[in-house]
């Protein structure tokens, strides 16, 4: 086990990172870079040639009267989830705990729900896994939509899609939606529709400057901006992360106007089609922070898709002082119940 020290490791961390198809984008040190309001600690597990073998990236932050909380975001990431390699990043874990006298750890990790062999290993290590009675008790949406790429053809995909999304994409291309790839300068104009989205969609909306330093960490080769426009006018766009052989759909916004355009249908249509091209295996639509059913538009429009839902396992957690971690994540979920929604 080794706790990174410097551009070295880190460096080390992102090549096998890049080397892992699936690796969540969570986990990379340019993720990190673009939460610069957290600090960063990054554990690498080795093997006995020195070859990384896994990889924890946390992220630490004080909370005014619970001291520092840290947070594995889809992570820990692990090239195959054997005791050795796990058991080298929960000793990595413990030493920040340690090092930052926090009252523990809380991880998301990439694992679904089902896959009882993984956590089982979780268990043996001393990791507890904390029950999800609703969507506020993760940092991170638990139930989400991802497309399956491999082995299919544009029209197998449309084929799977529900009739209304077909029909849909077809009305916008009548009506002359148009998809353009943005650059680094639209990103003013997607933040102003983000702020239209938020005002509609009752959520807190990212600053401006966050986007931009998504795109100067990631882009260009990570990061690509789609705007669907009608009679030259931004009608919808999203934000898509590449990482790990995925498509990520990062975040997405639309106007006020033209929405009977379908704009949204065709905008993910194109994303699709040019992570295929990329050779993509999968199109991750992430998740929904609310009802698992068709009362949520959010589910409704993403399930229409054909993709596979996902529970991911949830909240697991290392923790030194039970109490005073109980104590803190019961406060970050009633902050999450009270405050506006935040696209993560």
């Amino acid at each position: 086990m080794k706790i990174a020290e410097g551009a070295g490791d880190l460096a080390r961390a992102e090549a096998f990172l890049e080397g892992l198809r699936g690796a969540p984008f969570m986990q990379s040190p340019q993720w990190a870079r673009v939460k610069g309001e957290w600090k960063n600690e990054t554990v690498l597990a080795e093997g006995p040639d020195g070859r990384v073998t896994g990889v924890m990236s946390l992220l630490i932050r004080r909370v005014p009267l619970f001291g520092n909380v840290i947070y594995c975001p889809r992570g820990p990431v692990c090239e195959r989830l054997d005791r050795d390699t796990l058991a080298q990043l929960t000793a990595g874990a413990w030493e920040i705990i340690g090092k930052y006298r926090a009252a523990g750890l809380h991880a998301e990790p990439d694992i679904p729900e089902e896959d009882t062999a993984a956590l089982f290993l979780f268990d043996a290590l001393g990791w507890r896994r904390r029950p999800c009675r609703d969507v506020h008790d993760t940092v991170q949406p638990r139930s989400l939509f991802r497309l399956e790429l491999r082995g299919k053809t544009e029209e197998e995909l449309l084929a799977g899609f529900h009739k209304k999304l077909r029909y849909n994409i077809r009305l916008a291309q009548r009506r002359g939606v148009v998809i353009e790839e943005g650059g680094r300068g639209d990103l003013a104009g997607f933040s102003r529709l983000m702020a239209v989205t938020a005002r509609r969609d009752g959520f807190l909306p990212r600053p401006a400057e966050y986007f931009t330093r998504i795109w100067d960490t990631l882009g260009p080769e990570r990061v690509s901006l789609l705007q669907a426009k009608v009679d030259g006018e931004i009608a919808a766009a999203g934000l898509f992360v590449h990482y790990g052989g995925r498509t990520w759909y990062l975040y997405g916004v639309s106007a006020d106007r033209h929405r009977e355009d379908m704009p949204c249908p065709l905008l993910h249509w194109e994303a699709i089609r040019r992570a295929l091209a990329r050779g993509d295996d999968i199109y991750d639509l992430r998740g929904f922070l609310e009802r698992e059913d068709d009362s949520c538009g959010l589910y409704r429009f993403k399930r229409q898709f054909g993709g596979d839902l996902v529970h991911l396992a949830g909240e697991l957690c290392l923790t030194a002082s039970p109490l005073r971690y109980n104590l803190l994540r019961a406060a970050e979920r009633s902050y999450l119940k009270l405050a506006p929604k935040i696209k993560k």
